[in-house]
């Protein structure tokens, strides 16, 4: 992260001569200052929200102002995917600018030292969702404001405070928006809803690169501009944060509280209690404009991996505001016309009176932070010698403690390694594979809603997921409140050490429970090198002792046409330290128990080239964490391919065809038998939840479906009253539970997982009916499938061992038919080798 300062902008900035022509705005308060800044209408020649504003635009205009202006510096918070720059403008006194390095010192001291100094901290941020981006245009127009009035309210707030703005936090998204919109904006502006300018094609501009909103993203940090908002977050330490989105166009103006029963229950009452405080701030400046607006309605404080939810449980109060959207330059509503301008003047009327609201309650905002902190920071915690904390394991993969571990860091969660294996309730906590989390830390809140498992709730209704318990989303053992000795623990990673290969090594193996061997694996077919999987478990002697391999685990002859011996073990050897993933040499093909590595059992697993359907009638996010798992976890060139063009697609190309949720009604007989074709060829069809209802129709799935219509009829509404329609049709609702899956270990689509049971996260009604095939059910739902977060009793009875996951055989080929998607949001870590090996794996099934 980056604070880009005054010098630095001045003899580096490059701006088109017309700009540096432009009407300037004067401070006059302080003739000290001598300086004029540009406003935003000067600077772009026309006026503001006339059209809508690229990203780069705003970079540009922000560095503008602060290469004008004293009161104005800049963070630099990394890049998005597309490699576009993130700046957040840092707007205070000049007092306070000249020295943000102790206020940014100041701030750190409130979670780590218990002590509330400096100025007030205010973020402001806009346009998370890139075709929401009213925001992030009023965000320009207030920077301006900010940096050259005279009014005493913005003297004070700047005296005391420092306001951080942060226009666009999906650069990607925003940019493809804008371009959509603008392409078909007329001279005459259209308001008809039908319009193009306001039917965006797929994907919409409303997630990033890969197709993930960024504001579920906030907790699991998948995407570099979470990231780097999360750090900055961490490293202002903001009092208040206001968080700027927009609504659908028939809607009129929301901001918090939402729902006071859909508050999370670890979320204070004294943060609720300011944010009504706050509300009447918002009340006031919308009022004055006329502007209708609800509150208490529609949204919750729930979810803490969104932008308004993971400051209430940082230290901070966050609020959350919605504008209806024109997605476009103006669009007709049940309301009457939305305009473009009216969403810029109407978020600009609530960013001053956060501010207004912030300046306030400035005493109620520190005394809340510091009392959230109290009795938290970590040097109460060190001086313990005996810490009681979560015991965690990842079973023999390194590679999950490392994304874990990350995760941590990045949340300011102190964490610890273990000098060596301890043993808790008859299990291994193993030295690479283990970590110990303290329970007393500055981060114990944030740490504890990470972990939260509940399945009791006042109201079951949820705008995003019920639960996110990373236990189960990364497949953990974990053990609460274990008591451990400073001594037995380390801030040092333990170090990764592969043993060297001899020259008498016939072959080198790999478990394939690490992570990390998916994506060693790619890179090694990538060069042509010749790679089998165990079909069954075995053993081989070394060291004289018996030493156990999984199903699955990965043979790399020595003895190779393409390379030499000694060549290929350098390749394998150097792969693996990078990757860090461990290898075992043998000198023998013998196993000492099971079968021998020349056995028929050991699968030659062939090259892949995947084609991933997208397009209109998919499902937007799914498609993405597909694409991001095949290209960022596998490092696999993945063939991306929109719907209408597959009639034009030679399916034979391609080893797998991978279908994400979706409806797709615009594809016909004549495909289907294509597909079925490409699966009795040889190909793979990998498809999960609403695919599947496709591939039943055409009568490429021979297990019965269940959709939502099975299920629903389960519920009784007999007696109920017209105002519990809500609540009745929240209960019929599946909003994201994790639900255990039984597994069958011996089946090769589950090789690499740990044991028979996998905790997955459920959040469409679908499931199958119990007529599978023999042999092709790879998992069912458990007994008792509810692990965390709220499904009725009538899903848990009813999918109560029925199948999850099916594996039918065709000809050659296979369909593998998922019922969730085992990737959610590319957290669920626990799960995602299923993919790997239904890509690997279940080629050579047939």
């Amino acid at each position: 992260m980056l604070r880009i300062g005054l010098a630095f902008l001045c003899a580096f900035l490059i701006l088109p001569a017309f700009f540096a022509a432009a009407s300037k705005t004067r401070l006059t308060d302080n003739p000290l200052y001598g300086v004029t800044t540009t406003s935003p209408e000067a600077f772009l020649g026309y006026p503001l929200g006339e059209r809508l504003l690229r990203h780069d635009q705003i970079n540009y205009y922000l560095k503008q102002i602060a290469s004008e202006n004293p009161r104005v510096s800049l963070e630099q918070t990394g890049q998005s995917h597309e490699a576009r720059q993130q700046l957040t403008a840092v707007i205070t006194s000049r007092n306070n600018q000249a020295k943000l390095d102790q206020i940014l010192a100041q701030r750190q001291q409130i979670k780590y030292q218990g002590k509330q100094q400096g100025p007030m901290v205010i973020w402001l941020a806009y346009s998370i969702h890139g075709d929401e981006s009213s925001g992030a245009h009023s965000a320009i127009k207030l920077s301006h404001m900010l940096a050259t009035s005279e009014e005493k309210w913005v003297k004070e707030l700047l005296d005391n405070a420092v306001v951080l703005i942060t226009p666009t936090q999906n650069p990607d998204g925003f940019d493809r928006f804008s371009t959509w919109a603008n392409g078909y904006a007329g001279k005459i502006p259209v308001s008809d809803p039908n319009h193009k300018e306001h039917k965006q094609g797929w994907p919409s501009g409303r997630s990033n690169h890969y197709l993930a909103d960024l504001n579920r993203d906030w907790l699991f940090l998948r995407h570099p501009a979470s990231q780097g908002r999360v750090a900055l977050f961490h490293r202002w330490q903001p009092h208040y944060v206001g968080d700027f989105h927009e609504m659908g166009h028939n809607q009129t103006y929301f901001f918090q509280p939402g729902v006071p029963e859909r508050t999370h229950p670890l979320t204070s009452s004294e943060n609720q209690k300011i944010t009504a405080k706050l509300a009447a701030y918002h009340q006031a400046e919308l009022d004055n404009k006329k502007q209708r607006y609800f509150s208490r309605q529609l949204f919750d404080d729930f979810f803490y991996g969104k932008g308004s939810t993971y400051p209430d449980i940082n230290g901070a109060v966050g609020v959350l505001f919605e504008q209806a959207s024109a997605r476009g330059q103006q669009q007709d509503s049940v309301n009457g016309l939305v305009t473009f301008q009216e969403a810029i003047d109407n978020q600009y009327a609530t960013s001053i009176s956060s501010l207004k609201g912030a300046l306030a309650l400035k005493s109620e905002l520190e005394a809340y932070q510091a009392d959230f902190f109290k009795n938290k920071h970590q040097q109460a915690a060190k001086k313990q010698p005996r810490q009681a904390g979560l015991l965690v394991s990842a079973n023999h993969d390194s590679g999950r403690i490392k994304a874990l571990t990350s995760l941590l860091t990045q949340h300011k969660i102190a964490y610890y390694y273990l000098t060596h294996t301890l043993s808790q309730g008859g299990l291994d906590f193993e030295v690479n594979n283990s970590i110990f989390i303290p329970n007393k830390q500055a981060q114990s809140s944030l740490l504890k809603a990470m972990f939260d498992n509940r399945t009791n709730f006042i109201d079951p209704t949820f705008y995003d997921i019920s639960t996110w318990n990373l236990e189960h989303a990364f497949g953990l053992t974990l053990r609460r409140n274990v008591k451990l000795e400073l001594s037995v623990l380390s801030q040092t990673q333990p170090t990764f050490t592969n043993e060297k290969l001899n020259d008498s090594a016939v072959a080198i193996l790999i478990d394939w429970r690490q992570s990390q061997a998916t994506l060693l694996l790619q890179q090694l077919l990538d060069r042509d090198i010749l790679v089998k999987f165990a079909a069954k478990p075995f053993s081989m002697q070394l060291n004289n002792k018996d030493v156990d391999f999984v199903a699955g685990s990965l043979q790399i002859p020595l003895k190779q046409d393409n390379y030499q011996a000694n060549e290929l073990g350098n390749i394998v050897s150097q792969l693996a330290s990078e990757l860090k993933v461990k290898l075992v040499a043998v000198n023998t093909s013998a196993a000492s128990r099971g079968i021998d590595l020349g056995s028929p059992d050991f699968e030659l697993i062939k090259p892949i080239r995947p084609l991933l359907i997208g397009g209109k009638g998919t499902s937007t996010s799914e498609v993405g964490q597909l694409w991001y798992y095949l290209d960022n976890v596998l490092g696999v060139a993945t063939t991306l391919v929109d719907i209408n063009q597959l009639s034009s697609i030679n399916l034979s190309d391609y080893s797998h065809v991978l279908l994400a949720d979706g409806r797709y009604q615009t594809l016909d007989e004549r495909f289907a038998r294509k597909l079925g074709q490409f699966a009795n060829d040889g190909g793979v069809i990998i498809a999960q939840k609403g695919a599947l209802n496709w591939l039943d129709k055409s009568n490429l799935l021979k297990a019965s479906l269940r959709s939502d219509r099975f299920y629903k009829q389960l519920f009784d509404a007999d007696g109920l009253t017209f105002d519990e329609r809500s609540a009745f049709k929240a209960k019929q609702a599946i909003g994201g539970a994790i639900v255990e899956l039984k597994l069958d270990p011996t089946h090769p689509i589950n090789f690499g997982l740990n044991g028979d049971r996998l905790p997955i996260l459920k959040n469409k009604v679908l499931g199958f009916a119990q007529n599978a095939a023999p042999f092709s059910i790879a998992a069912k739902y458990a007994s008792q499938p509810l692990l965390s977060g709220y499904l009725a009793q009538e899903y848990q009875s009813s999918f109560s061992n029925s199948p999850a996951i099916i594996v039918e055989s065709r000809n050659k080929g296979a369909i593998v038919a998922l019922a969730d998607n085992l990737l959610f949001r590319n957290i669920w870590l626990g799960s995602e080798k299923l993919y790997a090996n239904a890509l690997y794996f279940i080629p050579a099934l047939n």
